[in-house]
C-alpha cells in the first residue's frame, strides 16, 4: 500500500493517485479556475473577511448597532426616526453601525454623520442591493453573513431596531439568543415602533411564554418604545454599567 502526504492530508488507495504536488499545480497558471470556487479556498475568504472586519473596527470606541428596512422610503416617518436616533446616539457619544444599505440604515447612518459623529456601513453582497448608501463614513462589505453578524454583536454595545422586514428580525433575534445564553452581557435590545412591534411580543407572551418555550426574563431583555431619547438613555445606561 502506498502512502501519500500532501501537506498534512494522508492519501491511500485510491486517493493516492494524483502526480502532481501542491506547488505545481499553485505556479502553473495553465490549470483549472474551479478551485477559487472549492471549499479550502472558501475558508481563507472567510478568515480574510474577518481579520479585515477586525482591523477597520478595532479602535472604534462606544458604538449603537441601528437595524431597519432597506425599503423605508425617504418620505417615511420611520426614515425621520432613523435619522432622529442616528443623531441622537452621536450627541450621546457613540458611532452608529448600521448594515449599510437603503431605506432606515440610510437615515441612521445621515443622521449620525450629519451631526459629526462616526457612520459605520457593515454592507452585505446581496443580488438586489448596490453597495453602501452615501453616509457611511467607514464601510466593510462583506460577502458571508455570520463575518458580518460577529462585527455587529462584537463592536455594538446594543440594538435599536426600527420597523423592518426578515432581514431585520433575524438580527433582532439573533441578538436576543445571545443575550439569552449569555454569551453577551450587558446587552440592550431596544425596538422602536410601538404600533409595529406590539403584535410580535404579543405573539411571544401569549403562545412562546403560555406554552414554557421561553421565560418572562427572555421577554424582559426586549424593550418597547415610541421615545428614541428613552431608547438613547437605555444605551448611555448600560454604558455606564460596564464602566462601572
Amino acid at each position: 500500500m502506498r502512502d501519500k502526504l500532501a501537506g498534512p492530508i494522508l492519501k491511500r488507495r485510491g486517493q493516492a493517485q494524483e502526480t502532481t504536488t501542491t506547488d505545481q499545480r499553485l505556479l502553473d497558471s495553465r490549470g483549472p479556475s474551479d478551485w477559487v470556487h472549492q471549499d479550502p479556498w472558501r475558508v481563507l475568504r472567510i478568515q480574510a473577511e474577518f481579520v479585515e472586519g477586525f482591523g477597520a473596527l478595532a479602535e472604534l470606541g462606544p458604538a449603537i448597532a441601528v437595524f431597519g428596512s432597506s425599503r423605508t422610503q425617504p418620505d417615511h416617518p420611520t426614515y425621520e426616526i432613523g435619522e432622529r436616533v442616528g443623531r441622537a446616539l452621536v450627541e450621546a457619544g457613540f458611532a452608529v453601525i448600521t448594515g449599510g444599505g437603503p431605506g432606515t440604515m440610510e437615515a441612521a447612518n445621515k443622521g449620525a454623520s450629519q451631526a459629526g459623529g462616526l457612520s459605520v456601513g457593515l454592507g452585505i453582497e446581496l443580488p438586489f442591493e448596490a453597495g453602501l448608501n452615501p453616509w457611511v463614513d467607514k464601510g466593510i462589505n462583506f460577502r458571508y453573513f455570520f463575518a458580518r453578524k460577529t462585527m455587529f454583536v462584537k463592536y455594538s454595545q446594543g440594538f435599536m431596531v426600527l420597523p423592518g422586514g426578515i432581514g431585520t428580525l433575524d438580527e433582532m433575534f439573533e441578538a436576543l439568543t445571545l443575550a439569552q445564553t449569555r454569551k453577551v452581557t450587558r446587552f440592550p435590545i431596544v425596538l422602536i415602533g410601538v404600533d409595529y412591534w406590539s403584535g410580535l411580543l404579543a405573539w411571544m407572551r401569549e403562545s412562546m411564554l403560555a406554552d414554557g418555550k421561553i421565560s418572562q426574563h427572555d421577554l424582559d431583555m426586549l424593550t418597547l418604545t415610541d421615545d428614541v431619547d428613552e431608547a438613547v438613555a437605555l444605551m448611555v445606561a448600560a454604558r455606564a454599567g460596564d464602566a462601572g
